[in-house]
């Protein structure tokens, strides 16, 4: 929390919800922990021994008013070719249903990924994203709520459906996304610099 509280001090008028890798790409701090041996050691099981980050996001939602994040699948946003992701999410205070845990559509990791046009543009008021899926497309009958201790760490696929309802409750819910890449996986964005974390460029 107090990397979070540092960064909200740093960046007046930004919203803890959105402390997005640009914010993050240049700290020391960041740089140490992307980098940790037992984050990477997860990272590597699933893309290879050259890893890279690309992209980390604090998605910190405030007490009372934590916003929304509307159903979605990573992938749709990210301009990877080829798309080889692995998402591990670090929770930073205790993610529980009351102050708004992310809540993932099991076996939606084997759909395809929607693309740009089969999503809707969402109140950004009200919503961490700027857009996300209709929810007339979606049947969260079978929603799964990840309610993680302090520390605990959820890996997700860059296609699976999920979300996150608004923090309500009087605690904070802090989350850490970091997205890590295998090396030879190119990030189709000008001025991006990757941060390698293990093995060769």
């Amino acid at each position: 929390m107090q990397h979070v509280h540092w960064l909200i001090e740093r960046n007046p008028g930004v919203r803890p919800e959105r402390l997005h890798h640009n914010l993050l790409a240049c700290d020391p701090f960041m740089h140490r922990l992307v980098g940790d041996e037992r984050l990477v050691d997860i990272a590597e099981q699933f893309l290879g021994p050259d890893v890279a980050m690309f992209a980390a996001h604090y998605i910190a939602k405030p007490p009372g008013d934590g916003q929304a994040v509307q159903w979605h699948q990573d992938g749709s946003y990210w301009p990877l070719e080829p798309m080889e992701v692995t998402t591990l999410w670090v929770a930073g205070t205790p993610s529980t249903v009351e102050n708004g845990c992310m809540r993932v559509l099991p076996g939606t990791q084997n759909k395809h990924l929607l693309k740009r046009r089969d999503l809707i543009d969402l109140d950004q008021e009200k919503y961490v994203l700027g857009v996300g899926i209709h929810p007339d497309q979606i049947d969260d009958s079978d929603a799964v709520d990840l309610e993680l201790n302090a520390g605990d760490v959820s890996i997700h696929n860059p296609n699976i459906i999920h979300g996150s309802n608004a923090n309500t409750s009087d605690q904070w819910r802090v989350g850490l996304t970091l997205r890590y890449i295998p090396t030879t996986t190119w990030v189709n964005r000008e001025d991006h610099e990757n941060i390698l974390v293990r093995g060769k460029a």
